[in-house]
């Protein structure tokens, strides 16, 4: 017999074929188990029963409320009003009830002078209080529906609303749902789990979240499914960690010798920092150990993640090994190569370019080189994955901001050599804790959490539109400083639906308040073509511009230590992580630089909340766990291009950190004892790992 919760939601009562593919195409409900995971987000409590006039006497805001009592009349309906209105009366008063959706249905549908429930939030229109599209309930309840004084609320969509299928009807659903399925649902976690951790069984459990018989067992059931559902996820990162530990054996780097050396003792520009250094010893010790290194490298902006690639390169060719770094741009992969090849000036150790724009005549040479074992360390952007590019022997693997990289795209350099490389991926967008466990938790990690010494702290401002002029004078003083200034726009083209200030406008009012030929503007968006995009930044790179106006093209991969100024307009189009890494493309050198937000003078709660926190805190860290409090983990870069899709259906990165951490204790401690989950004690944990929504292809030897 199939399992019950496997059949399909059209046939629950109240469902049938149309309203399926409406909850298929809007929710993703397909069957009974989809609907009983789909969770509430907030739940309202309707044990309290409110008089008409204790409502009269409120003057704040009111509450959702529940009243009982009888209606007694509708208002006529009329052409031009589209809009129904009955009375509603206690024995204290009375108030409205309107609807504008659905009149005919209400109509037919309400008997009057009967006992009602009703439910909503009362509001106030022309001195009268009334309650739009209540909710209207019999007070005779049916002796064998699922029944809560704690009524769950769901996310619902227009087209879920106009089928009749709003929360009402859902909770309608859920009580059908549970009462067909409850005595036949099975347990998936093991007693013994259940036990050690004092949860509520599984049945349990889907009840009190749908309808709570208190608060007490609600905050239970949250707990038993938060808790599943994050152990799941930490069980199948770290056994996909297990698997690849036991089967990819590393290359085994065991010496560090002349190349490392002489750079070390001759070349190295400035000293390391502690941060560095510790970082440089973990990999050493993973790139030594005979087992295969797969390594997360964050840092913030300017931290010396190169430096750090380049010294592990340096170790790689003294075990005779090729490194290969790839860069998402061309501009930061010729970034990348120009200043590894200055800091390599004078010893016997070859880097190359190859990016598209690499010309054919070159790239052969390059190629026979490369595959003679000529060259040491290769540089490039996705050019790197193509077929025709073939090493001698490649033993490491480091890629710069992988999050712009596909996991395929990825997964092709890990090809390039018989034996699986060392892989080292580096970004300079923090990754939140949680994060880290969830999307990236089958990786070592290493953090560079200290800044090269002489840094000054960018000083970050927020000024509004009206203040422009004060920006503008500040920014010609600084350019009479002889420094350099950036100015960022969200948009290239102005839209009539967002109301933000667009980079063509903005290069116009830009070239007006600095004319020529005292000052010199060059602009930068993805839309030009790659060789006019080079050759502007390179006016600024040269200091041949004093202002550089650009779209967020410029978030990574522009490195020019003269430029002090970053001036981020409309600000509040920017989220939080990108505007850090805006905010990075300054403060570079050594002279004090300055991150100016603009913003309209309205802004919503989360755009007055992000400016805040980047006038308070340079640090990324801090940046990156409020931008996971702000906009939820699936918003965030990379978890999209992780190889492991995170689909919570109850559980919050940002707000439930100590039920994950503990749920990862608890699949480290299981695996310890059961690596792949083979003993029958752990049968339920395997069986829920290989259920079709838990699987993922793996890509945890890339990424």
């Amino acid at each position: 017999m199939a399992y019950i919760l496997d059949t399909e939601i059209q046939f629950l009562p109240g469902v049938g074929p149309k309203r399926a593919e409406l909850l298929q195409k809007e929710l993703g409900v397909f069957t009974f188990g989809d609907l009983l995971y789909t969770f509430p987000f907030r739940y309202v409590d309707k044990s309290r029963i409110y008089t008409v006039k204790e409502l009269q006497q409120y003057t704040e805001e009111l509450p959702y409320v529940q009243l009982r009592g009888k209606i007694t009349g509708f208002k006529a309906i009329t052409a031009q009003q589209k809009r129904l209105t009955a009375i509603f009366s206690d024995e204290t008063g009375n108030i409205e009830l309107v609807w504008f959706k659905g009149l005919s249905y209400v109509q037919k549908n309400i008997q009057l002078n009967t006992p009602y429930f009703v439910f909503g939030k009362p509001t106030l229109f022309n001195g009268k209080l009334n309650i739009v599209h209540p909710e209207i309930e019999s007070t005779l309840k049916e002796t064998d529906k699922i029944t809560s004084s704690i009524q769950a609320i769901y996310s619902s969509t227009e087209r879920l609303k106009n089928s009749f299928l709003a929360n009402k009807a859902f909770n309608k659903l859920q009580s059908q749902a549970l009462s067909m399925t409850l005595p036949y649902i099975q347990e998936t976690m093991p007693a013994y789990l259940v036990a050690e951790h004092k949860l509520l069984g599984l049945r349990e459990a889907l009840l009190n979240i749908h309808f709570p018989q208190s608060t007490l067992l609600l905050q239970q059931a949250e707990q038993r499914l938060k808790f599943e559902e994050l152990l799941c996820i930490e069980l199948s990162v770290l056994r996909q960690r297990t698997k690849r530990i036991i089967a990819n054996n590393g290359f085994y780097f065991s010496k560090i010798g002349n190349h490392f050396n002489t750079f070390y003792n001759n070349n190295l520009p400035f000293e390391l920092t502690n941060a560095q250094k510790r970082v440089i010893k973990e990999i050493r010790a993973n790139m030594g150990s005979g087992k295969q290194m797969n390594r997360l490298l964050q840092g913030d902006v300017g931290s010396g993640k190169t430096m750090v690639a380049l010294m592990c390169a340096l170790i790689a060719a003294d075990n005779e090994f090729q490194s290969c770094i790839m860069a998402p741009t061309e501009i930061l992969a010729t970034q990348h190569f120009n200043s590894v090849a200055q800091m390599l000036n004078g010893m016997n150790f070859k880097v190359a370019l190859l990016t598209g724009s690499t010309k054919k005549s070159e790239r052969n040479e390059l190629f026979a080189q490369l595959q003679s074992g000529e060259i040491d360390l290769l540089i490039g952007t996705h050019a790197l994955i193509e077929d025709t590019v073939q090493f001698e022997n490649l033993g490491l693997v480091i890629i710069d901001e992988q999050h712009r990289f596909g996991v395929e795209q990825r997964g092709k350099l890990w090809e390039k050599n018989e034996h699986p490389p060392h892989i080292l991926v580096m970004t300079a967008t923090p990754i939140p804790r949680t994060l880290a466990m969830t999307v990236y938790g089958d990786l070592d990690v290493s953090v560079i959490d200290e800044l090269p010494p002489g840094r000054k702290p960018i000083k970050t401002v927020h000024y509004t539109d009206s203040k422009r002029g004060i920006v503008f004078d500040f920014m010609r003083g600084q350019i009479a400083k002889g420094r350099q200034v950036y100015v960022v726009y969200p948009l290239i083209q102005e839209s009539e639906k967002m109301d933000y200030k667009n980079l063509e406008e903005g290069y116009g009012i830009i070239s007006d308040n600095f004319p020529l030929p005292k000052y010199k503007v060059c602009i930068v968006h993805g839309k030009l073509k790659n060789d006019v995009k080079d050759a502007e930044m390179q006016k600024f790179v040269r200091g041949e511009a004093n202002i550089m106006v650009a779209t967020s093209v410029i978030e990574v991969g522009v490195n020019v230590p003269n430029a002090s100024v970053m001036v981020i307009e409309s600000t509040e189009r920017f989220g939080l992580a990108q505007l850090h890494q805006l905010r990075g493309r300054v403060g570079r050198g050594a002279d004090q630089s300055f991150c100016i937000l603009m913003s309209g003078v309205k802004l919503s709660s989360d755009g007055r909340k992000r400016i805040n926190m980047m006038c308070s805190t340079n640090n990324g860290f801090e940046i990156a766990e409020a931008d996971l409090q702000l906009r939820g983990h699936g918003d965030l870069e990379g978890t999209r291009q992780s190889g492991l899709a995170i689909d919570l259906k109850i559980a919050s990165l940002s707000k439930d950190q100590r039920i994950l951490e503990n749920a990862r204790h608890v699949a480290a401690k299981i695996l310890v004892d059961d690596p792949f989950l083979t003993s029958d004690k752990n049968a339920l944990l395997a069986k829920m790992l290989a259920r079709p929504k838990h699987e993922t292809k793996d890509y945890s030897v890339i990424s």
